[in-house]
C-alpha cells in the first residue's frame, strides 16, 4: 500500500518587499566584510571519523550535554517543548538497561513503528548503542503487511505508539514469537506480553542508580548486522536491507566533510523516520554535530511549524520544495512584484560575483516567511527541476542535493556546500566511488557505487544480493546518469522505468515529467509507454493529475469540466513536445482524478499505477 501524501497549499501573504526599496541604504563595505568572513574555500572540511553510532553517542553526551537536541509539540496550541542532549542520553542509558536487563532483550530484533516522536528517536538510538537489532517500519503499512514484516524479521519485541495500538492489537495473536509489545508514553507494568516504555525506562534507571553499567559497557562491532530497513520501493515486493553501525557512522563522516553543520543549526523534520534518509541524515548526523531537530506536527502544519521553530536546515523531497517555490512565486505575482524581484535576483547575482552577498537582506521578507534563519535546503530521493534549485540559491539559501538509496544507508553522493552545483546529484562522498557502466555516446549509463555505506546485503535473499553487487563490490543502483569532468553526478532516469522505442532509443520518463511539472496547471504526472494492440511500438502517454484550483483561477469558472481540462492540459503537452526530440513526444493523454499511490519519500509507485485501468 502506498502512502497517499497530499502536500497542503502553502499560504503566503502578499509581499511588500520594503527591503528592495531600501536597498540603496545598505552599507556595501560592511556587507563585503561579512561576505569575506562567511566565504567558503572550495575544499573539503576535516570531517568526523566515527566507526559506530555509539562513538557519536558518547561524544555528544560529553560535548553537547546542555544543547537542545529535540523540539516537539506535545499539543498543537502549546509552544515547542525542548529536550536537551543530557536528558535524552540519560534516557537512552536507562531504557537500554531496562531492555537488556529487565526484559532480557539484548541482541534481539526489535521493531519500531510510530509517527515522528520522542519515543522513536529514543528507541532507535538505544538499539544502535547495543540493546538489540533495530527494525524501523512504515507506520502507514496496512495491518497484514505489518504482521508479515514482524514474521519476516523474526522480531522479539515491537515498540509502538498509541496511534498504532489498534493495528498492533489486531496482530498480537498471530505473532506468538513476539515476547513484548512495548507502548510509548506508557507507565504500564508488565502484563502478559504488554508493557509501557516508560516503565521499562524507570526500572532501568533504578538499576543504573544502583551502579549497573552493563549497557554502557556493551561493545559494538562496527560491521555486525544491526539494522534492518524494509524498502517500500517503487517496484513490488519490499526487500530487507541489512546494515551495520559502520554504514551509518560513515554517513556522518561523509556529510561532515561536505557540509558545515554547526551546533547552532536546527533541522526541521518533516519526512518519515523509518526511511534511512530522515533517520540517518535528519537525526544521526545532527546528533553527532551537536545540532537540534524540530519535529513537524504533520504535513498541514509545515509552514506554521517552520515559522515557529525557525530552522536553519530542511531535508526535503522535490515535491515539497517545488510546492513551496510555486506558492511563494504565486504570492509574489499577486503582489505585483514579479518584475522587481526578478530584477533584484539579477542584481544580487551580479554583485555576488564581486564578493558581496546582499541576498539575505534583499529577500528578507521571503526568508522571514520561512522562519528567518533558513540557510540550507537539501533535496534528495528523486530528481528536481534545476530551476527550482537555482531559485532557492537566488533568494539566499544554499541548495544542496544528495544521492543514494536505502542500500547505501543512504548517502553515496552529495553536493558540497562550498561548491553547490544546482542540477547535480553531487560528488561521490569521501568513503565512496562512482562509475558509469557501459556509457553511451553522451556518457550516460547505469550508475555503479562502491562505498563503506553499502549494505551487507538483502535479508535472507542471497540471489537478489548477487544480482546487484558484483564480485568486486560494485553495486548497481538501477539509476542512469553521467559524471562530468569535475566528478559531479547527474541522474537522468531509472533503468527500470526506461521506455525503449522500436529503433532502440531510450526515453527516461523523469525528464518529460520534470518539463510537465513546470506548469502550475499540472499537479503531478507520470509518463509511460502504453502497449497498443497490433503495434510493437509503445505510445508515449502522460497520466496527469490536473490542478483544478489553478485552472479555475487562470481560465475561469467554466474551465473545470472534463472536456475543458483535457483541452487545457493537451495544449500544455503540445508546448512541451516542441522542446523534445520527436521520438520522445507525448502522443496520448490520460486525466487522473485521484492521487497517485506513493512511497513514503513521495515517489510514484509506477508498477501499481500501471496495473490500474483509467
Amino acid at each position: 500500500m502506498g502512502l497517499e501524501i497530499k502536500i497542503p497549499k502553502f499560504k503566503f501573504p502578499k509581499f511588500k518587499f520594503k527591503e528592495i526599496e531600501n536597498v540603496e541604504d545598505i552599507n556595501i563595505e560592511k556587507e563585503k566584510e561579512k561576505t569575506e568572513k562567511t566565504k567558503k574555500d572550495k575544499k573539503q572540511y576535516p570531517g568526523t571519523n566515527f566507526s559506530t553510532i555509539k562513538e557519536t553517542f558518547l561524544n555528544s553526551r560529553e560535548q553537547y550535554a546542555d544543547n537542545v537536541l529535540l523540539m516537539q509539540k506535545m499539543e498543537h496550541k502549546a509552544p515547542y517543548k525542548e529536550i536537551k542532549y543530557k536528558e535524552f542520553c540519560d534516557d537512552v542509558v536507562n531504557f537500554g538497561t531496562g531492555l537488556t536487563k529487565v526484559l532480557n532483550l539484548k541482541d534481539e530484533r526489535i521493531i519500531i513503528i510510530s509517527e515522528t516522536t520522542y519515543g522513536w528517536y529514543l528507541s532507535y538510538m538505544t538499539l544502535l548503542c547495543g540493546a538489540g537489532l533495530a527494525v524501523p517500519l512504515d507506520k502507514e503499512l496496512p495491518v497484514n503487511e505489518i504482521e508479515n514484516l514482524v514474521k519476516r524479521s523474526k522480531a522479539s519485541a515491537v515498540i509502538y505508539s498509541e496511534k498504532l495500538k489498534e493495528h498492533i492489537d489486531k496482530i498480537k495473536d498471530n505473532v506468538p514469537m513476539v515476547k513484548y509489545f512495548i507502548k510509548m508514553d506508557s507507565y504500564d507494568k508488565v502484563k502478559g506480553r504488554d508493557v509501557g516504555l516508560n516503565y521499562v525506562l524507570l526500572e532501568g534507571k533504578k538499576l543504573v542508580e544502583k551502579g549497573d553499567t552493563s549497557f554502557e559497557e556493551i561493545e559494538i562491532d562496527p560491521d555486525e548486522f544491526k539494522i534492518l530497513f524494509f524498502t517500500s520501493g517503487t517496484t513490488s515486493q519490499s526487500k530487507g536491507v541489512m546494515l551495520c553501525n559502520r554504514n551509518l557512522a560513515e554517513n556522518i563522516n561523509a556529510c561532515s566533510a561536505y557540509v558545515d553543520l554547526r551546533q547552532t543549526d536546527r533541522l526541521f523534520s518533516v519526512l518519515p523516520l523509518h526511511h534511512s534518509y530522515e533517520s540517518t541524515i535528519g537525526f544521526l548526523y545532527p546528533f553527532a554535530m551537536g545540532a537540534s531537530i524540530a519535529i513537524c506536527e504533520g504535513l498541514k502544519y509545515i509552514l506554521p511549524n517552520i515559522q515557529e521553530s525557525k530552522p536553519t536546515a530542511v531535508l526535503g523531497v522535490p515535491i515539497l520544495i517545488e510546492n513551496i517555490h510555486k506558492n511563494i512565486n504565486k504570492s509574489i505575482e499577486k503582489s505585483g512584484k514579479s518584475g522587481v524581484v526578478n530584477s533584484m535576483i539579477h542584481v544580487t547575482n551580479a554583485i555576488k560575483t564581486v564578493g558581496i552577498d546582499l541576498k539575505r537582506k534583499v529577500f528578507k521578507e521571503i526568508l522571514d516567511n520561512l522562519g528567518g534563519r533558513l540557510r540550507i535546503i537539501v533535496s534528495a530521493a528523486a530528481p528536481i527541476d534545476p530551476k527550482v534549485g537555482k531559485w532557492v540559491q537566488d533568494i539566499g539559501i544554499c541548495f544542496l542535493q544528495g544521492y543514494g538509496l536505502t542500500e547505501t544507508a543512504p548517502i553515496a553522493a552529495l553536493t558540497p556546500d562550498y561548491d553547490a552545483r544546482v542540477g547535480s546529484a553531487g560528488k561521490a562522498v569521501k568513503c565512496a566511488e562512482l562509475r558509469i557502466k557501459d556509457p553511451n555516446e553522451n556518457g550516460e549509463g547505469e550508475v555503479y557505487i562502491k562505498s563503506k555505506t553499502l549494505m551487507l546485503g538483502y535479508y535472507e535473499d542471497e540471489e537478489a544480493t548477487k544480482a546487484v553487487i558484483d564480485e568486486d563490490g560494485w553495486f548497481n543502483s538501477g539509476d542512469v546518469g553521467y559524471i562530468d569532468k569535475d566528478g559531479f553526478l547527474y541522474i537522468t532516469g531509472r533503468s527500470k522505468n526506461v521506455i525503449v522505442t522500436q529503433n532502440g532509443k531510450n526515453i527516461y520518463p523523469e525528464e518529460i515529467e520534470m518539463l510537465l511539472g513546470k506548469y502550475t496547471e499540472i499537479k503531478e504526472s507520470m509518463v509511460y509507454g502504453k502497449s497498443v494492440e497490433d503495434s510493437k511500438e509503445l505510445v508515449i502517454t502522460a497520466r496527469v493529475i490536473p490542478n483544478l484550483i489553478e485552472i479555475e483561477e487562470k481560465y475561469g469558472k467554466d474551465s473545470t469540466s472534463d472536456e475543458k481540462v483535457y483541452e487545457i492540459i493537451w495544449k500544455i503537452i503540445k508546448e512541451v513536445n516542441k522542446t523534445l526530440t520527436s521520438y520522445k513526444a507525448i502522443k496520448s493523454l490520460e486525466i487522473k482524478k485521484d492521487e497517485f499511490e506513493k512511497t513514503t519519500t513521495m515517489k510514484i509507485k509506477r508498477y501499481k499505477e500501471l496495473q490500474k485501468t483509467n
